[in-house]
């Protein structure tokens, strides 16, 4: 696993439910596995069925029409996305969440799924560290940021939350 490129993934979508709701952003950071960025990025995508969204989720996801102009199509995004994150092990928090919906999506388009089949959650390497600690009720991004520090002014954006992430997996690491 050493010699693989890490990508540190977060998306964001029009709500829970992988049959109806639909990604909308996709945020990565691509590092070496000694953690030196090699790439950033953030890929929007427009809603094919923007009717069907939460309120909630756009809400929280900041979504809005105008912003979302000149996105890619779902096609292209997951194409770009493809090529960029070849071999890395994905890196999310949550990550169930993201790899799922990046599956199905990978499969709605027909584009091969270019992850290492290894993924790391920063969850379930925050509940080995600190399941014992009581003081620790909630194990969400915007937990984990407020106990380590990590600032992260553009939460529910994909790309500020890649970032987070992969600040938080650096903090976990390093105890």
């Amino acid at each position: 696993m050493r010699k693989h490129n890490l990508a540190f993934v977060d998306i964001e979508t029009t709500g829970l439910d992988i049959l109806k709701h639909e990604i909308i952003a996709i945020g990565c950071v691509i590092t070496t596995s000694d953690l030196e960025i090699l790439e950033e990025f953030e890929l929007k995508i427009k809603p094919e069925h923007v009717e069907n969204a939460d309120p909630v989720a756009l809400k929280v996801n900041k979504y809005n029409e105008e912003d979302w102009a000149f996105a890619y199509t779902l096609l292209e995004a997951m194409q770009i996305l493809s090529e960029k994150i070849k071999d890395c092990i994905m890196v999310g928090q949550n990550v169930a969440f993201d790899s799922s919906f990046l599956e199905y999506n990978f499969l709605k388009t027909n584009i091969t799924n270019t992850f290492h089949y290894h993924k790391l959650d920063t969850i379930s390497i925050a509940w080995s560290k600190f399941h014992n600690d009581e003081s620790f009720v909630h194990f969400s991004l915007r937990e984990m940021c407020k106990y380590f520090d990590i600032k992260n002014e553009n939460a529910h954006t994909a790309l500020s939350d890649a970032r987070a992430t992969f600040e938080l997996y650096k903090k976990l690491m390093s105890l």
